[in-house]
């Protein structure tokens, strides 16, 4: 009987799948779609194109015959190309069974060793495909007399296919006993004129007995073997050994059980197809009639439908995201570059608005308060030249006069700190000799000064110009008030970002030994608070040298 061949087209995009359902152009309008399950959820197949939905995982193709069929469809097989690579079948089983009985002719119990799909090295031919050996043992159970061994296609009502048994042998086993042989098929021994006949003690069985049949398999040398060749999906058909030449048995015995066999079977009303989960890719699911050893029962056609990609897949798609990206990161980048000078003009208006304010605040002093210091400095030497003034006086009005010649030059200290103009290097270093000029000039001191050139566009704090003054002050009065130096020399420096001031004098030195006191301390905690150092050599009787180093920073 010829088979038509079957073939039903559809087409899936996984991540974005579609399923087409066939037409009367695919294979005749014979295959049919029926539904499409993702997820245990039915989709819908109102369109030619269904999205399954992105990465679709325990996806079921449903499909069968229409009712215009009219003939039988063979071994229904089925493929997902781009992702199967062979076709696939549906779970069709058979078997080959031991099976004991009583006493009576009753069936005690039965082990069956089943097969499905396709043994090893199967290619559709009886004479080239290989045979696989099997080897299982089996306990007799209580009550067994009598062994039969059934080879039969009873599985599933649809299955279809070929299987093969050859070399079958039944021994008895047990520990340091010998086997014993207790069934052993006699193919080999038949004549030519008997190679259709059943061999003794075996018989055919089944409701369709004729496709029990005894095959010839391999080459060189080729050998006769058991076969059940099932073409029809609605009946079976068996081998097994008869009653009166079944081998006797007894409860408690080992049996080894050995054969050789290949097999191929499918269904003949395979409707579905499962996949747990479909990568990204396009594919197109085929379902095609074979006969029952596996090979086309005609040349497959099909017919070519265009599914559309996934929107992700098409190329305006990706212009648009590369457009999109390339936009976002240009005005990304405009906005920070904008916040970025906001923040920018906020501080330097902020910074404007200080300097303006310490201005101020140094006019202030200077108009006011330095003025008014001089008014009590002249008032008090108006007084003292008066005729009648008393004479014990005197004394008091030269000590007024002495303050605020000190309060005038602490006010132009303070005026010269607040002062923005004067935060650079260039004024910090014309404040220095001018200070330890004018102290050692009181204290009639000789000075030298060695400033190297310092530039005069490097900002310096308010506060670093400070604390910088405030200790090399430090220095300078303990010079004058403990080491009877006869020379004070300053060394003024600036390189590689390093200001250098050193106070070096000829006096007598520090004592050692003692602890140090404030005045040390405080030096080398000021330079400590602007990050650097304050280091200190002393040698008794050739003077003291003290030299502040301090990292600075351009604003």
């Amino acid at each position: 009987m010829r088979l038509c061949p079957l073939l039903l087209i559809c087409a899936i995009t996984a991540s974005s799948a579609f399923a087409q359902p066939a037409t009367a152009d695919t294979a005749d309008g014979d295959l049919e779609i029926r539904s499409v399950m993702v997820r245990e959820k039915a989709v819908a197949l109102r369109r030619k194109e269904v999205s399954l939905g992105p990465s679709p995982e325990r996806t079921t193709f449903i499909f069968g015959l229409n009712n215009r069929f009219s003939y039988p469809p063979g071994r229904l097989r089925y493929k997902l190309e781009g992702f199967d690579s062979t076709w696939q079948d549906g779970p069709g089983e058979m078997f080959l069974a031991v099976r004991f009985y009583n006493a009576s002719g009753d069936q005690v119990s039965q082990q069956d060793f089943k097969v499905e799909g396709e043994s090893a090295g199967w290619n559709g031919s009886l004479k080239s495909s290989p045979l696989t050996h099997r080897r299982e043992t089996v306990f007799v159970p209580s009550q067994a007399t009598r062994l039969w061994i059934v080879i039969s296609s009873a599985g599933p009502p649809a299955t279809v296919g070929v299987y093969v048994v050859a070399n079958l042998v039944v021994s008895r086993i047990g520990e340091n006993v010998p086997a014993t042989v207790l069934l052993e098929a006699p193919l080999d021994h038949q004549s030519a004129s008997q190679a259709d006949h059943p061999p003794p003690g075996w018989a055919r069985d089944g409701n369709h007995s004729s496709m029990a049949k005894i095959v010839t398999v391999g080459h060189d040398p080729a050998q006769r073997a058991f076969a059940i060749l099932d073409d029809d999906g609605k009946s079976h058909a068996e081998w097994h050994n008869i009653m009166e030449s079944a081998p006797a048995v007894h409860a408690g015995e080992h049996l080894l059980v050995e054969w050789n066999e290949m097999f191929s079977m499918g269904l003949v009303d395979v409707t579905a197809a499962h996949y747990p989960v479909l990568p990204e890719g396009k594919y197109t699911l085929r379902a095609a009639s074979f006969d029952i050893f596996g090979q086309p029962a005609g040349p497959a056609r099909k017919s070519k439908r265009p599914v559309p990609p996934p929107i992700w897949l098409t190329p305006w798609f990706w212009s648009f995201v590369v457009t999109s990206l390339l936009v976002s990161i240009l005005g990304g980048g405009r906005y920070l570059v904008w916040h970025r000078m906001r923040h920018e003009m906020a501080r330097l208006k902020s910074q404007q608005a200080l300097e303006q304010e310490r201005l101020r605040i140094a006019q202030d002093i200077h108009d006011d308060l330095g003025a008014r210091v001089t008014e009590i400095s002249l008032a008090s030497a108006l007084a003292k030249s008066k005729s009648n003034f008393p004479a014990g006086v005197s004394a008091d009005l030269d000590n007024i006069s002495a303050m605020c010649r000190e309060l005038v030059a602490a006010l132009y200290e303070t005026v010269w700190a607040v002062n923005p103009e004067n935060d650079n290097l260039d004024a910090l270093g014309n404040f220095l000799c001018q200070t330890i000029n004018h102290l050692c000039k009181q204290a009639q001191l000789p000075c030298r000064f060695q400033v190297s050139d310092v530039p005069a566009n490097f900002q310096v704090s308010s506060h670093t110009r400070h604390n910088i003054v405030m200790a090399v002050k430090e220095a300078v009065h303990n010079v004058i008030k403990h080491a009877h130096a006869a020379e004070i020399t300053l060394h003024v420096a600036f390189e590689q970002s390093v200001l250098t001031v050193s106070i070096q004098d000829d006096g007598c030195g520090i004592k050692t030994g003692g602890p140090p006191g404030d005045g040390l301390i405080n030096m080398k905690r000021r330079l400590e608070i602007l990050g650097g150092s304050c280091l200190i050599e002393s040698q008794p009787g050739r003077g003291t040298t003290v030299k502040m180093q301090m990292p600075m920073r351009a604003r």
